[in-house]
């Protein structure tokens, strides 16, 4: 008898596991109309390329949802939801995993209905490729438009139509060729990188892993070998370097690394490097992983990198190319998806996560809205759950992006209610609308010379010497509530003052407010019964940094209402927290 501590890997156990590793993904994502067959086409594909256990099929077979003759029902080996079986459809986005000896993929199964767009979104974010399935006896439907149409929207290059249910058109050529030649034309008007259409019978496995006899005036390749081939031509590997900080590791004294995953280009020891938003210059000195150094690495790695220089990096700045750096702005043209169900609130204050920064931003501008069935452009003043517009958006502090275009994840941002913590929308960057230069993305201070004209100190380097942006609340009637705020965020160390109403007219709180915006300082507005006037003034003044307490639903209980309204309060002055830490601030 063997025991446990004599059992070894097989051999060439390690090189089978090191071939698998270094397999190239792909990940793709699939759409359909109703019954057009998509989960038995995803079932069939792991089945005819081995990826389904026998236990599995086993239970597939002794299911009482599958058909009692025939084939087996593969859509029940992807359709996992209660739900989703007794109705025949998928609500929901389902990862699934296979390989090849080929490659690796991540299949995204994503819903076709329309009020599902949101889920189809978010499992096409990350797809190199879009498998959209067409029902030959029913032919390009506007489903099938809108599916890629939302397909090129989120930029995946590349497209595989699947022509399904051949068997059912008795394999007829002249069929494909027609839907073919239609599918085709809609691929080329969307501007997609490339597009195959591939005759497929799902639940016979006609040309999906193995090629069918019954369509011999088909040459192609099946649709496994399409993905096993398909060129991936990722544009993060090649273009310029973009390394969003996301830890800054000290272990010792001797050591003094940033951790992250590289989202754009590749790095190697010696090259030089900008950081942002200090805008400071330096060189990499090593790339550590937990298995040694390496000579270079791209995206998507995750590494540790030490510089040569000692300069202020944390959580939410950014290690760019020096030769080609991204765009630094605060006001930026974006497609939303949004996926809350409450309408998106212009003006309202929301939390941008974009890389590993954590900003508060404002919708300033509904340019349009994306009709996705005919791409055309509608004017609205509202944007509901699952719909598509083009929005400006003006955040607190500056971003660093790349157009989604050019860079996925520099180029991506979602946005979550600051009281709820729900993301409520999910953003596509498209062109900045106001530019800041790289160089002067961090808060600098002018200098007398022949060629430096003096300027002022700016708003951004108050915000990093304070630890907070200047705000404004105003709260009616609970003196005692505001007296408390006031003196809890003194404790916290935020530069902070308590005004009252005493009816003063509206140019006096005006020019008052304007000081005390200009110094940086937040400001607490209280009063037995703030008048719409000066509560205009407020927000006027403090625009997308103002909030109205009467309107927060705070509690009865005094204690409980200082608590939120201090959270409320830090979330609204916050600046970029996550990179401005005390500690750095402290060091301003």
């Amino acid at each position: 008898m063997i025991s446990a501590l004599d059992r070894t890997p097989p051999a060439g156990f390690d090189l089978f596991l090191e071939q698998h590793l270094k397999l190239e993904l792909l990940r793709f994502t699939t759409a359909g109309s109703v019954d057009d067959g998509k989960s038995t086409l995803i079932g069939r594909l792991l089945h005819d390329s081995k990826s389904v256990y026998e236990d599995q099929l086993e239970s597939l077979r002794n299911s009482r949802l599958n058909r009692s003759t025939g084939p087996l029902d593969f859509s029940l080996l992807t359709d996992g939801l209660r739900a989703e079986r007794e109705q025949g459809i998928t609500i929901d986005v389902a990862y699934r995993y296979f390989a090849t000896a080929r490659r690796k993929f991540i299949i995204a199964d994503t819903p076709g209905h329309e009020q599902y767009t949101r889920n189809m979104a978010t499992g096409a974010s990350t797809a190199d490729l879009a498998v959209i399935l067409i029902d030959c006896t029913k032919g390009v439907l506007s489903q099938t438009r809108r599916h890629a149409r939302i397909a090129a929207l989120l930029g995946i290059p590349n497209l595989l139509i699947a022509i399904n249910k051949m068997d059912l058109a008795g394999f007829s050529q002249e069929i494909f060729d027609q839907l073919k030649s239609e599918s085709l034309a809609l691929a080329q008007a969307l501007a997609f990188v490339s597009a195959v259409c591939i005759p497929v019978s799902a639940l016979a496995g006609d040309n999906v892993a193995t090629r069918s006899h019954n369509m011999p005036w088909y040459s192609g390749l099946t649709m496994l070998e399409h993905l096993e081939s398909v060129p991936l031509g990722r544009q993060d590997n090649a273009g310029a370097l973009r390394f969003p900080v996301q830890y800054v590791i000290r272990p010792d004294s001797s050591f003094r690394g940033f951790a992250g995953q590289i989202a754009g280009g590749r790095v190697r020891p010696g090259d030089f490097v900008k950081a942002l938003p200090s805008g400071q210059t330096t060189r990499i000195q090593s790339i550590v992983t937990f298995d040694g150094e390496l000579s270079s690495a791209a995206s998507p790695l995750s590494v540790t990198l030490r510089l040569q220089d000692e300069i202020d990096l944390s959580r939410g700045d950014m290690l760019v190319s020096t030769n080609s750096p991204p765009h630094v702005s605060r006001h930026f043209l974006a497609m939303l998806v949004w996926m809350n169900s409450q309408p998106l609130v212009l003006g309202a204050t929301y939390i941008l996560m974009h890389t590993t920064h954590r900003v508060r931003a404002t919708i300033r501008a509904i340019r349009y809205r994306v009709n996705v069935d005919t791409a055309e452009h509608e004017p609205t003043g509202s944007v509901s759950m699952n719909e598509i517009a083009a929005v400006e958006i003006a955040t607190v502090s500056p971003l660093f992006f790349d157009p989604y275009s050019r860079n996925r994840t520099t180029g991506s941002f979602i946005l979550i209610d600051p009281l709820s913590n729900a993301t409520v929308g999910a953003a596509m960057i498209q062109e900045p609308l106001s530019q800041i230069p790289a160089a002067a993305a961090s808060a600098g201070s002018g200098e007398l010379g022949d060629n430096k004209p003096l300027e002022p100190i700016r708003n951004s380097a108050r915000a990093r010497k304070n630890g907070h942006y200047s705000a404004a609340v105003s709260l009616s009637g609970r003196l005692g509530v505001a007296v408390e705020l006031e003196k809890l965020l003194f404790r916290k160390n935020l530069q902070v003052t308590r005004i009252g109403d005493d009816g003063a007219p509206g140019k006096a709180l005006a020019a008052v407010v304007g000081v005390l915006d200009a110094a940086g300082l937040i400001v607490i507005y209280s009063g037995a019964q703030i008048s719409r006037e000066h509560k205009q003034i407020l927000s006027k003044v403090f625009s997308d940094c103002y909030l109205d307490l009467d309107t927060a639903n705070l509690s009865s209980h005094d204690e409980l209402a200082v608590r939120q309204a201090a959270e409320l309060v830090q979330s609204l002055s916050a600046v970029n927290l996550s990179s401005l830490g005390r500690q750095q601030v402290s060091h301003a």
